[in-house]
């Protein structure tokens, strides 16, 4: 993943919690809606972030493993995330899964994490081996409606606005990389401000099943 990336979030996990981000406080409702209605012990947290998921995670599973490429980020959520079932480590999804060898589980989440990777189909590629046959792939992201628009991942400091890079990425571009590796669409939901649906929805949420 881009370095700009890494500086940027290490630079933005002081105050991420706290900003006002629409985008964090709707992806984190849409995960708890897809996620409510099925069961997982193992889960794969990609992009962690400061635990804002976590916290929920850890209530549903036996053992969260919560990934991140800023260690600033991680350390806000292992300060915030006071659980045995709970674990953090620091990775680039981009590089070989070495976080997740000799280990498999039955869902794993990425939480407005994939508009940072260019090309998707290595990532599902990657979780068609570590995610069980039966198991759940969820995908919150901005949606590709606001990215036409030129939303990206943006957040306010001294030196002025930091945008960090991000890549357009089409529903399709999502369903076909995942199909191409043995996932299957279970449920696609759009989430809007304020639950407007006359406007223009602001999250993509996507669950994906490996087929057995």
């Amino acid at each position: 993943m881009n370095s700009n990336v890494q500086a940027a979030y290490d630079q933005w996990a002081g105050q991420y919690d706290t900003n006002e981000n629409k985008t964090r406080d709707l992806e984190k409702i849409a995960l708890r809606e897809l996620l409510s209605g099925i069961r997982f012990n193992r889960c794969l947290e990609i992009g962690c972030g400061t635990g804002k998921n976590t916290e929920w995670l850890v209530t549903r599973a036996e053992a969260v493993l919560g990934v991140d490429l800023s260690p600033e980020m991680l350390a806000k959520a292992r300060s915030k995330i006071r659980s045995e079932r709970a674990e953090f480590t620091l990775g680039d999804i981009n590089q070989p899964w070495v976080f997740a060898e000799n280990r498999t589980f039955d869902l794993a989440t990425f939480s407005l994490v994939l508009e940072h990777i260019e090309n998707l189909e290595p990532v599902f590629e990657q979780l068609s081996r570590v995610v069980s046959a039966g198991g759940f792939v969820y995908v919150g992201e901005l949606h590709p409606f606001k990215q036409y628009l030129g939303s990206k991942a943006r957040f306010e400091t001294e030196e002025g606005l930091q945008v960090v890079t991000c890549f357009n990425h089409h529903l399709s571009d999502f369903t076909l990389a995942a199909g191409r590796f043995g996932f299957s669409v279970d449920r696609i939901e759009e989430y809007f401000d304020q639950d407007d649906r006359t406007g223009i929805p602001r999250i993509l949420a996507i669950l994906f099943r490996k087929n057995d």
